[in-house]
């Protein structure tokens, strides 16, 4: 009887670490905007409007100079998130539309469900999972057959119409937004926020992991204005002022956020991570882009170099700037799971690298080369006009940028160090370094499978 009360005595031990170890994993929130320019937010050098909240959250973690989305548009640039995975190698690179249009791109109509998911990763180490915003990884439109969100890993969820399971008081028509919406167009931020802090109190027993990917600051911006705000646009959906009022009601919420967890106590061991899925449209002159050349659309940098903070308290440095070290979107998914001590799966083959390093504060360049490709034929892509029109394809190998089109014309070298804005073309001169880096390119977008239209 003694050796059976010490046995369970040691089990009960064992089952209370267990427990303690999974409730002090940290929980992560991804806020990925929409069509954010690098320097639209004042921490990034903006002068739009103040945004005291998030310039909060790069004074208690650490801001990167140097973080890339996985394409220039939405549809990629999120698979690559959460696959962790070049998103041409689940057939997409551009935004998915209807049948037709998907089937014209040569790329598929909605994310397989047997790809990699970080929120089924997580999922599987015990943590509760929540999307809260845009997905456009399938489902809208005439794609009525997409996977929905369980499938991916996620445990609850709340939507817009380009997913497949959109959320009745965002979609009361059959189109992105209207004005006939329960919610409205400039509450949709705010609802975002207040469905991740009821998910919070209602997972208080388990790690959590929450998408938060509001629509904002993508067009058309239509701000608030008023009380009787009656959707006639007076500012214009495309206008700076109308944009500066999104901004700020943005910045508002990703305080709200703040504010919430910490009044639940859940501030210290919550990783927030800010970014944005590529760059702006309209880029006002490129005044949204810090004088980065390009816009969403492309892959200079003003398309894929992205704002990016990530917040820890007491694991991640506080204030800390990093303009050196490079980091991918594809690389978020190996580096939280190694925050968070969850075991990737055997089998899990990804294209990213664990930097969790340089979240840690220990700057570092990326010892792999990055790619990136945007559309496969002119039938259904809208490329922004010259000078921000770029190859379709492009890679970076430390200090080293080369685009060109996947029929090898218009090939592009800059020192992306020295010339962030590419404005000196340097092929005819480092010719050398210039067919070293065609050759990877080519072999990559090679490995790439291909959908015929």
């Amino acid at each position: 009887m003694k050796y059976l009360k010490l046995l369970f005595a040691f089990f009960l031990l064992a089952f209370s670490y267990s427990a303690f170890a999974q409730n002090n994993r940290p929980n992560i929130i991804i806020i990925l905007v929409d069509d954010m320019g690098f320097s639209d937010v004042s921490t990034f050098g903006g002068n739009f409007v103040p945004t005291p909240n998030i310039d909060r959250l790069a004074k208690n973690g650490l801001m990167l100079k140097q973080y890339y989305s996985g394409a220039p548009i939405c549809s990629p640039s999120r698979t690559s998130l959460l696959t962790g995975m070049y998103p041409g190698r689940w057939n997409f690179s551009t935004y998915l539309d209807n049948k037709k249009h998907n089937k014209n791109a040569q790329q598929a109509d909605y994310l397989n469900p047997e790809a990699p998911s970080i929120a089924r990763i997580f999922q599987s180490a015990g943590y509760a999972t929540g999307h809260f915003g845009k997905w456009h990884m399938g489902g809208g439109r005439d794609v009525k057959d997409a996977p929905v969100f369980e499938k991916y890993g996620y445990d609850a969820h709340a939507s817009t119409y380009e997913s497949p399971q959109p959320d009745p008081l965002l979609t009361a028509t059959n189109w992105i937004w209207s004005d006939k919406d329960s919610i409205k167009r400039w509450d949709r931020t705010k609802y975002f926020v207040d469905k991740t802090l009821v998910f919070f109190k209602e997972n208080k027993n388990k790690p959590r992991f929450v998408n938060l990917w509001p629509d904002d600051v993508h067009t058309p911006w239509v701000p608030n204005v008023g009380d009787e705000y009656i959707g006639k646009f007076p500012l214009g959906q495309e206008s700076e002022q109308a944009f500066k009022l999104v901004l700020k009601e943005l910045d508002q919420q990703v305080g709200r956020l703040m504010d919430g967890l910490k009044k639940m106590g859940e501030d210290k061991n919550t990783i927030i991570i800010f970014t944005s899925d590529n760059g702006p449209l309209p880029s006002f002159k490129g005044s949204r882009t810090g004088g980065l050349r390009g816009t969403k659309l492309s892959l200079y940098e003003g398309g894929t170099r992205m704002p990016f903070l990530i917040s820890w308290p007491g694991h991640i440095p506080q204030g800390k700037i990093d303009a050196g070290s490079e980091v991918n979107a594809i690389d978020l998914l190996p580096s939280l799971a190694n925050m968070a001590g969850v075991k990737l799966p055997a089998n899990y083959q990804g294209d990213g690298l664990d930097r969790s390093k340089v979240f840690a504060g220990k700057s570092s360049l990326r010892e792999k080369n990055m790619f990136w490709e945007y559309g496969r034929n002119d039938i259904a892509f809208k490329y922004p006009a010259k000078p921000n029109r770029s190859p379709n394809l492009a890679v970076r190998a430390g200090e080293w940028k080369l685009l060109m089109n996947s029929d090898g014309t218009d090939v592009q070298l800059y020192n992306i160090v020295k010339d962030k804005n590419e404005t000196t073309e340097l092929s005819a001169k480092q010719v050398k370094i210039t067919n070293q880096l065609k050759t990877e390119l080519l072999a990559w977008w090679e490995s790439l499978p291909k959908l015929k239209n």
